[in-house]
Order: structure tokens, then C-alpha cells, then sequence
């Protein structure tokens, strides 16, 4: 559709006729005085602050959800193939995004029935739909979260330590999820290389015993793992386990 769209806005530019009172349209973004309509000015200054957070999305779409831990995990088990750019970056990045916005579905439905939609129908105030959609956002955050983690951020920034949750800074919180996350995906890497390695080291045993030195053990090794991880189905039991990590919390 696009793509016969473009086809068609070329052909008419072709044939049409050049015109020298032509002008292009302007857009203008302008912040202006509102004493006397202050209602103008905090409807701008929503406008700006949903800009700079669509700005940022990419980050807080990585770091503040479960990306990070699946990306992690998804170069572990490349480099465990030794494939090296198979599947290419593209390719992983898109399937982690996409199993990204499963996980994070539940918790993006309550805050748009529970924070959105209420402020879209003018129920709710600007500020009341941030607090509320801040909420779903933490708990998701605490429950993958490690305390340990959590810690070193409060001695970081030599703040007391909470009496609970709901005193938590949301900052520190999403920097010790990070934290977490990391682990978490370096962990399950580790566990996943095992099984290769061991592949690795027997192989290379065989040709030491066979006295074929010269022959680099990865090559030979690389379609012996291939064809395990597919008959495994491992691309399927991979995702199914990411998924039920963060389900089964």
C-alpha cells in the first residue's frame, strides 16, 4: 500500500506542471504568555513533556522492561553457535521487542485502562494518570528486582534505607533493575554455553586423538551444534523459557 502510494504521488509529480508561486507549508512551534489563559499553557507544557518521553522511548523501552534480559541472552547463545552474525542483529532485536510487548502486555493494560484511558476522557488530571500509570511499572520493576541490587544504588547515593516499597525512588529502582536484568541474562548465557562447550571439548579431543591438529575444532563442531540446537527445537524452548521467567515470578 505505501509502496503503490509512492508510485502514485511520482507519477503525478512527473506531470505536473512546474509553478513558480509555489510555497511550502511552515510549522511552527511556539510557547507563548498565558496569564490570562493558563489553561493554553499547561496543555503545551503536557504536549512537550509527551514529546521528550516519546524521544526517549527507546531507551526506557530497553532498560526499564524485559529487553535487556532477552537480547542478553540471544547474543549467549549466538556466540555459543559460533555463527558469529547468524541470526543477524536485525533479527534478534526484532524477536526480542516482539516477545518485549508479551511480557510487558499485562502490565501496559493496566496502565491503560487503569491511567490512559481515564486521562484521554478528561476524568483524570495530568498529573493523577502519571501517578497512576507509575504504579503497574514498579511492581514489574520490584518483582524482578534484587534487593542486593537495590542496595548498592541507596549506598551510591547515601540515602537512607526504606521502610517499604512505596518510599523507593523510582530512579534508583529502575538502575538496580538494570542491574538485575544483567545478571539475570548472564546467568542464563552461562547455562546455555555449558552444553556447547562440553560439544566443543569432545570434539577437539577427537581430532587431537586422530591426529588431525592442524583442523580448527570450531569448524567441525559448528554443524554437529547446529543440528543439535534444531532438533532440540531450541529457538522455541528458548523463547517459551524467557517468557515463563518473567510469567512465573
Amino acid at each position: 500500500m505505501v509502496a503503490a502510494m509512492a508510485l502514485l504521488l511520482g507519477a503525478a509529480a512527473a506531470h505536473a506542471q512546474p509553478s513558480t508561486n509555489f510555497a511550502f507549508p511552515e510549522l511552527n512551534l511556539t510557547l507563548s504568555g498565558g496569564q490570562t489563559e493558563p489553561e493554553k499553557v499547561t496543555t503545551t507544557l503536557e504536549i512537550l513533556f509527551l514529546l521528550t518521553v516519546l524521544s526517549l522511548a527507546p531507551a526506557i523501552v530497553m532498560t526499564m522492561t524485559s529487553f535487556t534480559r532477552i537480547i542478553i541472552v540471544f547474543s549467549f547463545v549466538r556466540q555459543a553457535l559460533g555463527t558469529q552474525q547468524l541470526p543477524p542483529t536485525q533479527v534478534l532485536s526484532s524477536l526480542a521487542i516482539f516477545m518485549t510487548v508479551i511480557i510487558m502486555m499485562p502490565t501496559g493494560k493496566v496502565i491503560n485502562d487503569n491511567a490512559l484511558q481515564p486521562y484521554l476522557d478528561e476524568r483524570i488530571g495530568f498529573r493523577e494518570a502519571l501517578t497512576r500509570a507509575e504504579q503497574p511499572l514498579r511492581e514489574f520493576l520490584f518483582k524482578h528486582t534484587r534487593e542486593q541490587d537495590l542496595a548498592i544504588f541507596y549506598s551510591i547515593a547515601k540515602i537512607d534505607r526504606p521502610q517499604n516499597k512505596e518510599t523507593v525512588p523510582t530512579m534508583l529502582l529502575a538502575a538496580a533493575f538494570i542491574i538485575s536484568e544483567i545478571k539475570t541474562g548472564f546467568i542464563i548465557g552461562f547455562l546455555i554455553y555449558i552444553p556447547f562447550l562440553i560439544l566443543d571439548m569432545v570434539v577437539s579431543s577427537i581430532l587431537l586423538a586422530m591426529g588431525m591438529m592442524m583442523l580448527p575444532p570450531v569448524m567441525v563442531s559448528m554443524p554437529f551444534k547446529l543440528l543439535l540446537f534444531v532438533m532440540i527445537d531450541g529457538w522455541g524452548l528458548l523463547t517459551a523459557s524467557l517468557v515463563n521467567s518473567f510469567t512465573a515470578v
